[in-house]
């Protein structure tokens, strides 16, 4: 959610924070700050809204010096204005924060009474303010901030600059991710290795309770307890190579149409195209063991993970159940020891998620994560890692990262049938035939949107929307509705078609559009009956289907969009493109803001 930046080294700060927090746009923000050091004093700069805003207060007051802080901020505590975004101080301390300190009106109450004053809403500032009081009581800054980490309680990544010390930075981590780069005679601070591309490659990651004191010669990391402890640093595989938009007017349109080459990238590094066989990583587990899989993800993830469940079940016969990960723990499910923890999560940061991981571990899971960032927490906390190379996503929307989890996942429970001999050599060079085919099938939808531009128009026009599927395309159905809630805001819903009679009837009108995610196949002659009970209500029936669906739908269907001829086992990954082309088209329309939607986060880092 929020984003984070420091830097400390040679170079003026503030035009490298200021370009690192736009390469932190895409996790979602609604103010921003930067605070540098100048002659020892702490100056800072903040901006309600874009960073634009604060690019032009900072053209009017230019900030000097070589270390400062920068933040992205998503509003928790306290309304997104001004004096509520980063970074909060004192005139000896200067702090960002990315997370919920949870115990913060006690120590608000602790800190008031001791006589520190507050100007903030802000869960941030009590940590600002407790530094203060240490601070001001003698303590040195390793001291002060060592006493403060020790009293705060919930999720935090935090950066702190000191006055009087114009070459040191303190960081601290707690369920919420946070880097630090390696330059040359100089250091930065990051919320991920993104934000730091352009300034180094060198990066290494704070665990859960660490803290690190930075110069400008390297970092001392310390462990919860105070105990000097070591970290590795690593290549990350990011370059500073600038992410833009090229010819596209939205990186969400970009992204889509990087499908058949993310989707054809992450074939390859699973299929061996000669013997038609999917070739997984080491794993350090037995796939012929594994009796249960206890799938957790969020949002789009979790649909991805929905549809795995299908495939898991049917390919390779292996019980699965699925959960959004933020209610996962709270059922508190007992879990046969030696089953598999899947984790699906694009940036490998998702707090809920992660959350998810720590439960399974404790109830003796395998863990295997399917990630889109090798260097992630969830990654670096899994078993094995099934990387996604979908390459940065920007836009808040899931898309090519979402199709390429699929694609992930239909591999995975391919692998897992052959282990366990739930299908034949024949079947599997079947199915991976099918999963080859999908970069161009891709090609194809996306070569011609008119069509989905034109139904997209009447889309607009409405105010509710259903979303109709059956089987693996049940999810895809929740997919379409999400993309088109969270891009244009207007009110969708996706459903099981056969639980249409079930109660969503009531709601269908002329006024309102069913759109069914409906390609031929064993599940086809169903849905196609849930439609023509649609149809008898005076419901708009918008079809996705191939050829031979189209031809039996087309005396009812008001508009039908025509996909290629696929097999049923790949149909997920393919009906997924044009349900958030729709998405898209409508919230262009709209006229909203395609790639940050309102209230919207990409990285969910807190509960």
């Amino acid at each position: 959610m929020c984003g984070i930046v420091g830097v400390i080294g040679a170079q003026q700060a503030a035009p490298l924070l200021l370009e690192a927090l736009r390469r932190l746009e895409y996790r979602g923000y609604d103010s921003a700050g930067i605070a540098t050091l100048q002659h020892g004093v702490i100056e800072r700069r903040r901006a309600e809204g874009k960073l634009a805003n604060l690019a032009a207060v900072l053209n009017g007051h230019p900030l000097d010096g070589h270390t400062g802080i920068g933040h992205t901020r998503w509003a928790t505590h306290g309304a997104p204005t001004e004096t509520n975004a980063h970074p909060h101080g004192t005139p000896r301390v200067a702090v960002v924060h990315n997370g919920i300190i949870e115990n913060h009106v006690e120590l608000r109450a602790e800190l008031e009474a001791a006589g520190q004053i507050f100007t903030t809403e802000t869960d941030t500032e009590t940590v600002a303010q407790l530094l203060d009081l240490h601070l001001a009581r003698g303590l040195s800054p390793s001291a002060a901030a060592f006493a403060t980490f020790a009293r705060l309680t919930g999720a935090y990544a935090i950066a702190v600059v000191f006055a009087g010390h114009p070459e040191l930075m303190i960081a601290a981590r707690n369920g919420a991710p946070l880097a630090i780069g390696y330059g040359d005679d100089e250091m930065f601070i990051g919320s991920d290795a993104l934000a730091l591309a352009p300034l180094t490659r060198r990066i290494a990651y704070l665990d859960d309770g660490d803290w690190a004191v930075v110069t400008r010669a390297g970092a001392v990391f310390f462990d919860a307890s105070g105990a000097e402890v070591s970290r590795e640093v690593r290549l990350t595989s990011l370059t500073g190579a600038a992410v833009g938009k090229g010819n596209f007017r939205h990186f969400m349109h970009k992204e889509l149409h990087e499908n058949p080459a993310v989707l054809g990238d992450t074939l390859h590094q699973m299929v061996n195209p000669t013997s038609r066989r999917v070739v997984l990583p080491s794993l350090p587990f037995d796939l012929a063991q594994i009796s249960r899989i206890t799938i957790s993800a969020c949002g789009s993830g979790f649909y991805a993970g929905s549809v795995a469940r299908h495939w898991f079940e049917q390919v390779a016969r292996v019980s699965t159940d699925a959960d959004v990960a933020s209610e996962f723990r709270y059922r508190t499910p007992p879990m046969e020891s030696g089953g598999l923890g899947l984790l699906i999560s694009q940036s490998g940061e998702t707090a809920d998620t992660l959350a998810a991981l720590h439960y399974m571990r404790a109830q003796q899971q395998h863990v295997l994560s399917v990630v889109n960032v090798p260097e992630s927490s969830i990654a670096r906390a899994s078993d094995a890692v099934l990387a996604t190379i979908a390459g940065p996503e920007i836009s808040v929307a899931s898309t090519k990262a979402f199709t390429a989890q699929l694609v992930v996942l239909a591999c995975f429970a391919l692998a897992l049938g052959r282990a366990r001999g739930a299908i034949s050599s024949a079947e599997e060079a079947e199915l991976t035939t099918a999963l080859l085919e999908i970069p161009a099938r891709t090609a194809q939808v996306l070569d011609d949107e008119a069509p989905i531009r034109r139904i997209a128009a009447r889309i607009a026009e409405a105010r509710d929307v259903l979303y109709l599927g059956r089987g693996a395309c049940f999810p895809i159905a929740m997919e379409g509705a999400l993309k088109l809630k969270e891009l244009s805001y207007i009110h969708a819903e996706g459903y099981a078609a056969g639980e249409m009679k079930h109660g969503p009837i009531a709601l269908i009108d002329s006024h309102v559009p069913v759109i069914a995610i409906a390609p031929s196949g064993p599940l086809f002659e169903k849905t196609a009956s849930n439609l023509q009970e649609a149809a008898a209500r005076g419901g708009r029936i918008i079809v996705f289907s191939d050829a031979a669906g189209a031809a039996k739908l087309g005396s009812i269907a008001t508009e039908t969009i025509i996909l290629p001829q696929v097999n049923p086992f790949v149909a997920p990954i393919l009906y997924a493109i044009p349900v958030q082309l729709l998405a898209y088209h409508v919230a262009v329309l709209k006229g909203t803001d395609v790639d940050q939607p309102r209230n919207l986060a990409k990285s969910v880092t807190v509960e």
